[in-house]
């Protein structure tokens, strides 16, 4: 009986990418059962030999994503020699993208995982600011990198969600006079702590227009300007207690907003 084919996948990182192209070439030969063996982090000569003897044992071909030339390169002459078949999966292309850009590549292994690190910390994030959202869990206030605090309808929430695509973990807070703010308030350092200030005659359109887009009457206390008023007094009172800086959200766009905010923390980060 013939043996079945197989391919040895090799790669200087996990292998993950080197894989995932292997397997979807060999998709397209529905009749032929073709074995798959991953090699990650072959990063010197030695590995190289190893995986070579093994293909010629076993009548295999070798398809690779090795960054570094020196790698790449000793790979592709001895199999040649020992007459395997190779595919380098991944070093055209970056000649292809060097001639086209005229920018030397690094050459470092494992590069496309640290930016899937970025990828995972705007997700964790992301579900950071909706755990947190509204003061529901009041907790997350000290967990937070940024906390906003505002009366209703001042952006709060689409802020956060925001500043999260930017890999900040955010909590924001309602101010409402009838409710004591969170004890965590007092506690988080003030330089994090952001207080979100608008006109009272900006907000009150705000919830007018939001009222009749729920079907609810405008004239509601919600848009009363004495409750409005009631309300900025209460949040300027909060914010001048806690210490915490104020933006002023009246005519800006939530980009706007944000990028005071991260501009804010990036000039205290390099003092």
């Amino acid at each position: 009986m013939d043996k079945k084919p197989i391919i040895y996948v090799v790669s200087d990182s996990v292998g993950e990418t080197a894989e995932l192209v292997t397997k979807a070439a060999v998709s397209q030969f529905h009749k032929t059962e073709i074995t798959i063996k991953r090699f990650p982090f072959v990063e010197d000569i030695s590995n190289v030999d190893e995986v070579i003897s093994l293909a010629k044992l076993d009548g295999g071909m070798i398809a690779y994503t090795l960054v570094k030339p020196e790698i790449s390169n000793y790979m592709k002459e001895v199999a040649k020699r020992e007459g395997i078949i190779t595919s380098d999966l991944l070093g055209p292309l970056i000649t292809q993208i060097q001639d086209q850009c005229g920018e030397t590549p690094l050459y470092e292994p494992g590069l496309v995982h640290k930016l899937d690190e970025h990828y995972f910390k705007k997700i964790e994030a992301i579900e950071f600011a909706v755990k947190y959202d509204d003061g529901r869990d009041p907790r997350g206030i000290l967990k937070s990198d940024i906390v906003l605090i505002g009366v209703s309808r001042t952006s709060k929430t689409p802020l956060s969600q925001y500043l999260a695509h930017k890999r900040y973990k955010v909590a924001n807070v309602p101010i409402v006079p009838e409710i004591e703010p969170p004890e965590e308030l007092k506690l988080v350092p003030k330089e994090k702590c952001f207080g979100l200030r608008i006109s009272s005659e900006k907000l009150i359109q705000i919830r007018q227009e939001r009222l009749i887009s729920l079907g609810l009457n405008e004239k509601a206390i919600y848009a009363n300007i004495d409750r409005i008023k009631e309300e900025i007094n209460y949040f300027d009172s909060v914010v001048d207690k806690i210490g915490c800086q104020v933006i002023d959200v009246t005519n800006k766009a939530v980009e706007e907003s944000a990028n005071v905010i991260m501009n804010i923390i990036m000039k205290k980060a390099y003092r």
